[in-house]
């Protein structure tokens, strides 16, 4: 396919490193290209020992003049084809890390106001330090999905059997203060369902740039995905930016209908 698309012999090696790949790389001719099997398979690739991930780092080095890496989604981890290799070789980024990057400065130094984040997802833990880090910068902050009992209960209200980080209790309490010492409208549900989609949903809208991470539910079942299409649905009639996030609210907006260039 990607012969197809570039008009040009792509070449395959089973082989990441060794002899068999440093003949194939040898014997290219100027255009061609030659595609690796998936660098996961290699144990080195994802060690948790520098020098072992630095040798293999080296090893595909070999012959190699420049680095540029386009994998947005993995420039994050310590991985050998990600951050040893980069030491060893002139490096760039490829132009989808250029035009993330540049998402992330509109969304973190200069947003058109009002500015709305949502943030889903099971665990407060996962989301903490985003949450510390845009309490500073949002108009809006609506929580949402399993870690909004947390929330719930770090103000006082019976949760049942939820799911909560009860170790996370007193911290949620801090945020909560600072998000009222600075001003920021802080959305929790107000129900099961439909009231609280609503008003996440015109608050939402509201706002010249939003950013949305996390669903709001086990979106994957019909009978819990209504506020995750409800936020979706708004996200879509933003006068602005809007941009979502994260692997798990892809993949909710994609299996709701949604398409992906009704996003920012």
């Amino acid at each position: 396919r990607l012969g197809e698309l570039l008009g040009k012999s792509v070449l395959f090696s089973e082989e990441i490193v060794g002899p068999q790949v440093e003949a194939k790389k040898a014997a290219l001719q100027s255009g061609e290209l030659l595609l690796l099997e998936n660098i996961r398979y290699e144990a080195a690739e994802t060690s948790k020992d520098e020098a072992e991930r630095s040798n293999f780092a080296a090893q595909l080095a070999v012959g190699m003049d420049l680095f540029v890496s386009d994998g947005f989604g993995a420039l994050h981890r310590k991985h050998a084809s990600v951050y040893e290799i980069a030491k060893l070789l002139p490096s760039a980024p490829g132009f989808l890390v250029e035009a993330e990057i540049d998402v992330l400065k509109k969304l973190t130094q200069n947003p058109d106001r009002p500015y709305g984040v949502v943030l889903g997802g099971a665990k407060v833990s996962d989301k903490i330090g985003v949450i510390k880090n845009l309490l500073g910068k949002v108009n809006v902050l609506a929580i949402g999905g399993g870690m909004l009992f947390t929330f719930l209960a770090a103000q006082g209200h019976e949760i049942g059997k939820s799911l909560v980080e009860v170790e996370l209790i007193e911290d949620v309490k801090k945020l909560l203060q600072e998000a009222k010492d600075l001003g920021v409208e802080l959305l929790l549900p107000t129900d099961i369902g439909p009231e609280s989609a609503a008003a996440f949903g015109a608050a939402i809208e509201k706002c010249h740039t939003v950013f949305w991470n996390g669903p709001m539910g086990v979106f994957e079942f019909p009978n819990f995905a209504n506020g995750t299409k409800v936020v979706a649905t708004s996200l879509t009639k933003v006068q602005g930016i809007s941009v979502v996030g994260g692997g798990d609210s892809a993949a909710a907006v994609r299996a709701l209908g949604f398409a992906d260039d009704q996003f920012g």
